[in-house]
């Protein structure tokens, strides 16, 4: 299993946010892509998050039918890594090496995981390198 990209919900959750603008459009134009050349993946933790989210968050929660359509349709075609506990021991070596936050730790060892090069999320260093994998945020030039 191997991918160019993985996908943090942060990412994800823009692509259902009808009032994210810019960030929603870059959202969704990096998904379509991810699904239709399959070169991204994503975790359980993202599935579970973005479930969380679109549900609660919004000024338009999605309904149950959206939730539903979002999972089969965009999270689970996308999923490829599980919950293990080498995951969780990789995530806990990350969390005290790099001092990130545990569900972040998580992040990354699930893109390591998945042989992923990129690392896109707004909730890290833009441009930081761990062990291979270089994190990006998507959303950089946007203007806030």
């Amino acid at each position: 299993m191997s991918a160019a990209d993985f996908i943090d919900s942060n990412v994800v959750v823009y692509a259902f946010d009808s009032t994210g603008g810019e960030k929603s459009t870059i959202a969704s134009h990096i998904l379509n892509t991810a699904l239709r050349q399959g070169n991204a993946i994503i975790s359980f933790q993202v599935v579970q998050e973005t479930l969380h989210v679109i549900g609660r968050k919004f000024n338009r929660v999605a309904t149950l039918e959206d939730r539903q359509s979002a999972l089969a349709q965009i999270l689970v075609p996308l999923w490829r890594i599980h919950p293990s506990p080498a995951l969780y021991t990789r995530g806990l070596d990350i969390q005290e090496r790099y001092g990130f936050s545990f569900c972040d730790s998580l992040i990354v060892a699930a893109a390591l995981e998945g042989h992923c090069t990129r690392l896109l999320s707004e909730d890290m260093q833009h441009g930081q390198q761990i062990q291979g994998l270089r994190v990006e945020n998507p959303f950089l030039d946007v203007q806030h």
